[in-house]
């Protein structure tokens, strides 16, 4: 099924000790079925923050999010979501951590261990399924909470800088493994990240943020052929537009301090 996300007219404002702190003003998008969109922009310009309206863990101050023709009012299975930090249960092996979201499901015994081998295996983690997470890598960390999000068949995957804590040459076969994972699956992909580099390897398009409060300033078409050389010609060119795009919005954020 194609699931199409529609994000309208969204503001979210937090009541702080100082005051009214607008995060979000007016961002507007709409996500195409099956599409990786990469979303980035200076740091606090609410990427975060979006992202977990998105996922029903936060609620907007006005707007609205549809998804499939219904408004996201709270967290349901059919948005998965994967942290920058690992938050795996350390008392929970592998495949019980995978298993995690099955279990709240009500989904019986032998179709959860099904299903979770299923997604094991296809994050490279065969063999691995009763290690317990302090005995397994930054990377694989981060593997078994891709497979826990896809295990419970989300429509929507939405990642928060998941690869901000692995070293370089684990961040790229990570990123490498993630898009077999979306040509696999075909599901839509919202990817917060820091990363220009990341951005235009990884992206169907990039979102850009303004400065706080975050606004919508770009959405950029990457219209590069896959499989993407990360030192080509027509990458160089996309990732000086956006780091172009996001010195100009630092800049307002400093002038504004």
């Amino acid at each position: 099924m194609n699931h199409k996300l529609e994000i309208r007219n969204l503001t979210k404002t937090f009541n702080t000790e100082e005051g009214e702190l607008k995060a979000l003003d007016n961002v507007s998008i709409e996500v195409k079925p099956a599409e990786f969109l990469c979303i980035i922009g200076p740091s606090g310009c609410g990427k975060t923050t979006l992202l977990r309206m998105i996922a029903g863990l936060e609620h907007p101050s006005s707007g609205e999010i549809i998804l499939d023709g219904k408004e996201v009012k709270g967290p349901s299975p059919d948005r998965g979501m994967v942290f920058q930090e690992f938050s795996l249960f350390p008392w929970r092996t592998v495949i019980k951590n995978v298993m995690f979201g099955l279990e709240i499901q009500g989904i019986g015994r032998d179709e959860r261990y099904r299903i979770a081998e299923k997604y094991i295996e296809l994050v490279g983690l065969k063999g691995f399924e009763n290690r317990y997470p302090y005995e397994l890598s930054g990377g694989m960390k981060q593997r078994v909470a891709i497979a826990r999000a896809l295990a419970t068949d989300p429509a929507i995957l939405l990642m928060d800088e998941p690869f901000g804590s692995v070293d370089a040459q684990t961040r790229n076969a990570l990123q490498e493994e993630l898009l077999e994972i979306w040509k696999r699956t075909k599901k839509t992909i919202l990817f917060v990240t820091h990363s220009v580099d990341e951005a235009v390897y990884l992206a169907d398009r990039v979102a850009v943020m303004s400065a706080r409060p975050g606004s919508l300033i770009k959405c950029l078409d990457i219209d590069i052929p896959r499989p993407r050389k990360r030192t080509s010609v027509e990458a160089n060119m996309f990732r000086e537009q956006l780091l172009m795009l996001l010195s100009r919005e630092r800049s307002k954020a400093s002038i504004s301090v």
